[in-house]
Order: structure tokens, then C-alpha cells, then sequence
């Protein structure tokens, strides 16, 4: 598993530019936009106001804190078709958990699948909310694509989290998932996620930290394998 880089990037962003055009393509990768198209994509963000969240800590206020993700079908990228629909869906994903949970200690968004590390005391709600997501954009995403009764989404699952190892772990896992998938280098190079985030508001030494003490190892194998 490779290192993250765990300092933020410094951006210098263009007074004007249009967001990046990206044709649509059988598999969108961040990893082949140019620096200056990553730097519009992340003034757009900063621009629509994009939800930030405040560092992370194991503590639950008593809620069952949970490792919940979703795949699209026969993990197709039907999520990124293209950023203007990753961004939507982030948005959207993240409303949509906040009203069942409370709170998100970290996510991420790829474009054929999405993980989220969160507590809540209303799992079944959650699930169903978020199953009522994948419907409408199912639905959305169909008629934009000229593809009706295309099977979009499966059932969200849900992992219980056991242990502050366990949370610690999952939360490194997330984190690094964009770099794990060949979607970015580093964790700050990925957008819709929560870990330039965490870099942010988080002491380097503590980030090294975390980082050694919890190891990824082999989590995600089975289920989460490197060439989905």
C-alpha cells in the first residue's frame, strides 16, 4: 500500500476559467486531467460551496458508528460520467446521510462506488434514505444517458464499527481509497472526499501518526479490490 502524501497542496487558482469539459468516456480518471483542469475543478468546488467538516474524532455521543458503501452495477463508472455528476451525487449523498446520522467523520466519492464512516443510532432509516438516492438517480442518470431500465446501483452495505483500532483503520482506508484505485496520487489530489480535509485541520505529526498506528493492511479484500 503506498504512502499517502500528507501535506496540503498550495493551489494558486485562475481569476476565471470554465470548469473543465470532459468528454464522456468509458472510464472517467482524475488522474488524466491536467494540473489546470484539477485546479478549476477545485476552485468550482470551493465556489458551490462544498459541506467541510470538523476533524474527525472516535467519539460517537453514543450512536453505533458504522462503515457504510455502495457499488454501481457490474461496477460500471456510472457516477463519474462526468464531474458536474460527481459533484451533484457528493452533494447529494451528503445531505442525504446527514439526515439519519450524526455525523460524518469521513467519505469518499469515486465513480463507480462511494464509502462513508459516520454514527448514527437509525441504521435502517439511513439505509433506506440513501436507497431512495440511488433510486432517483438511477432514474436521472438513465435518461440522461439514453438508458432506460439500466440497473444502476447496489443495495448499500453496512460494517459495524468494533473498536477505535477498527474506526481509526476504516477512516485511513477511506481516505486512501482514490490512491488505492489509481484515481490519484496522493490523498489531497482527489476532490470529492473528505481527506484534503482531514490534511487541513490536522497536525503532519498526527497524521503520520494515525497512518502508522492503524494500518490499511489488507482491508478491502474481497470486496474493494485494487482494479474495480
Amino acid at each position: 500500500m503506498r504512502s499517502p502524501c500528507f501535506f496540503p497542496l498550495t493551489f494558486s487558482f485562475p481569476a476565471q476559467g470554465r470548469f473543465p469539459t470532459i468528454r464522456r468516456m468509458s472510464r472517467y480518471l482524475w488522474r488524466n486531467l491536467t494540473h489546470d483542469q484539477r485546479m478549476e475543478l477545485l476552485e468550482w468546488r470551493k465556489n458551490r460551496k462544498a459541506p467541510w467538516h470538523s476533524p474527525p474524532h472516535p467519539a460517537s455521543d453514543g450512536h453505533h458508528r458504522f462503515h457504510i458503501t455502495a457499488a454501481c452495477f457490474d461496477h460500471q463508472p456510472l457516477v463519474g460520467r462526468n464531474p458536474a455528476r460527481m459533484e451533484s451525487f457528493s452533494q447529494d449523498l451528503l445531505a442525504e446521510a446527514h439526515r439519519a446520522c450524526s455525523r460524518i467523520f469521513s467519505w469518499c466519492v469515486l465513480p463507480n462506488h462511494y464509502h462513508l464512516l459516520l454514527a448514527t443510532e437509525d441504521l435502517p432509516s439511513l439505509i433506506r434514505l440513501l436507497g431512495g438516492l440511488h433510486g432517483r438517480s438511477s432514474r436521472r442518470w438513465n435518461a440522461e444517458d439514453v438508458a432506460p431500465g439500466r440497473k444502476v446501483f447496489f443495495r448499500a452495505a453496512d460494517r459495524k464499527i468494533r473498536s477505535d483500532a477498527h474506526f481509526w483503520a476504516t477512516m485511513n482506508y477511506i481516505h486512501n481509497n482514490p490512491v488505492h484505485h489509481g484515481y490519484a496520487k496522493k490523498w489531497d489530489d482527489w476532490p470529492w472526499g473528505s481527506a484534503a480535509e482531514f490534511l487541513a485541520t490536522t497536525q503532519p505529526a498526527e497524521v503520520r501518526r494515525i497512518w502508522s498506528a492503524f494500518p490499511v493492511l489488507d482491508y478491502g479484500c474481497g470486496w474493494d479490490e485494487a482494479g474495480l
